[in-house]
């Protein structure tokens, strides 16, 4: 292996770790013109890469990646569902939450976007969770990851207990176990963040499946 390389020790890097491993260099930034080229590295944006398939240790981490291509963010949505296992389709784009602008980013391993919270909102029911690499990331709770789909989907015509019924079993195709196994006091919490009518609908409906106890 290139020893510059092997001087990272992780497979997601920043622009300073990069300089720090070609301190040696008299011009850093032709050698990191020339690594790209040659694939020894990948950008993902300005200031961040991945070790090129030759040199890399572990996988990469997509999900890490989404926490640092764009901040702060947290995984959520339709990917943080599929990661969870509540819906069974296999979702490629990662979706994340922000505080930020909307955004998405097309680059060389996937699509990344970004869907804009309030900041208060933003802030409950995310979870530090770690890989079997042991590689950690943030990402939203099930719950949290429903709130967010529900809030987002904002075509959607929900105002009654049927209608929420019919979105999550039907739409998302959502098991009624998988949804009894949800932390009502969690949907609270996120409800009492928002303005959604459709976040309270849903947490009036997971009551309900729990025959009215939360």
């Amino acid at each position: 292996m290139n020893q510059t390389l092997a001087n990272i020790q992780k497979e997601e890097f920043d622009y300073v770790t990069l300089c720090q491993a070609l301190a040696d260099y008299a011009s850093p930034r032709d050698k990191i013109r020339s690594m790209l080229r040659k694939q020894e590295i990948i950008r993902i944006k300005k200031g961040l890469y991945i070790l090129g398939e030759s040199y890399r240790k572990r996988p990469f981490s997509r999900e890490l990646l989404a926490n640092l291509i764009y901040g702060p963010s947290y995984i959520s949505l339709e990917y943080a569902l599929s990661y969870h296992g509540l819906i069974p389709e296999r979702v490629e784009t990662i979706t994340s939450t922000t505080c930020g602008g909307n955004r998405s980013f097309s680059t060389p391993i996937g699509l990344f976007t970004y869907w804009s919270v309030h900041a208060a909102y933003y802030s409950v029911g995310v979870d530090l969770v770690s890989n079997d690499a042991d590689v950690s990331f943030l990402m939203a709770t099930p719950e949290k990851a429903l709130a967010d789909k529900i809030s987002r989907d904002r075509g959607l015509n929900i105002s009654s207990r049927k209608d929420m019924a019919a979105y999550l079993q039907d739409d998302l195709r959502i098991d009624e176990a998988a949804l009894r196994q949800l932390n009502i006091k969690l949907i609270e919490e996120i409800a009492g963040k928002t303005n959604s009518r459709k976040v309270r609908l849903l947490l009036d409906y997971v009551r309900n499946a729990n025959g009215g106890v939360g």
